[in-house]
């Protein structure tokens, strides 16, 4: 386990308010691409680093909307002795030089405006040992259903998305078509699909009277100030027989066991029908032998004679 302190500040500013700014000489941020916003959020997050680590300490940032932000990087206090680092900000390849709040301290300020401005955000110390924080900042994550949706051909299936502790602007739900993405309009198809926002965080869609066809993967798209993200369900459609195959399954074993015992039942008595048959001809013919053999002997007793 990482022993890191994560912190969070949040402050209201109004127009009237300087934000502290990067001091040109010691600093260099990308310049925004939208005109600032007047009145917004001003945060800061702060992760204090181990003094010795292999893997790098991440936090994970949610924005819904624009936000002034500072991002820091602190190294313990229990690491105080620890000098002569060589303190990297970046954004993927890009570097970002930092203000040196203090001498184990060091922070980058950003106004995240729109979703160009969300990503990971690197700071990397290197002297004898590396150390390294990443601060990801992304929208808010929209739950969908990992489980696909059972139903059958002719029911109403709802699939359901959310988004806790933020608010949409807009929801907007997509079926697969093949390796393309088709929006769904249930005005256009009231008969087929019916969408309602059930609260500002929630949406359902309804798909009616099942087919074959509906079979496949959903998505539900929530839209934010800094973008969009979206949520991933799995419908699958089937038909009623398919409950109903083990039933028939055992349903034909059972006729196929009855079968073989009537089949049995048949040759046995036929089997036992032959037996007597043969013990019946057996004793007709011994009866037969034996008046034979009685004549003879008469016959030969009348010659004596």
């Amino acid at each position: 386990m990482y022993d890191y302190l994560y912190r969070i500040i949040t402050y209201h500013f109004d127009s009237s308010t300087t934000l502290l700014g990067p001091d040109p000489t010691t600093q260099e941020l990308k310049q925004a691409t939208k005109e600032n916003v007047s009145n917004h959020t001003f945060v800061k997050y702060e992760i204090t680093l181990p003094g010795v680590s292999s893997n790098s300490v991440e936090e994970t940032i949610t924005l819904d909307s624009a936000t002034r932000i500072e991002l820091s990087c602190r190294l313990d206090h229990k690491y105080s002795s620890l000098k002569n680092f060589q303190v990297t900000w970046k954004k993927g390849n890009e570097t970002i030089r930092h203000i040196s709040k203090t001498e184990k301290s060091w922070s980058i300020q950003l106004e995240i405006l729109d979703n160009s401005n969300l990503g990971s955000y690197n700071c990397t110390l290197k002297g004898e040992e590396e150390i390294s924080a990443v601060f990801h900042l992304q929208v808010p994550k929209i739950e969908g259903k990992e489980k696909p949706i059972v139903s059958y051909e002719g029911d109403t299936a709802v699939m359901i998305c959310k988004s806790f502790g933020y608010t949409p602007i807009a929801w907007t739900w997509y079926v697969t078509n093949g390796s393309e993405q088709n929006a769904i309009n249930d005005s256009l198809l009231p008969d087929k699909y019916a969408i309602n926002r059930v609260s500002a965080n929630v949406t359902h869609l309804k798909v009616l009277q099942l087919t074959k066809e509906d079979d496949g993967v959903y998505w539900c798209e929530a839209a934010f100030d800094l973008g969009k993200s979206k949520g991933k369900l799995k419908l699958k459609v089937l038909s009623f027989m398919v409950p109903l195959k083990p039933f028939l399954a055992i349903v034909a074993e059972a006729i196929i066991l009855v079968t073989i015992v009537f089949l049995y039942e048949i040759y046995s008595k036929r089997k036992e029908k032959c037996a007597e048959d043969e013990k019946e001809f057996d004793q007709v013919e011994q009866l037969k032998s034996e008046e034979s053999n009685g004549l003879e002997n008469s016959s030969t007793r009348h010659r004596k004679i």
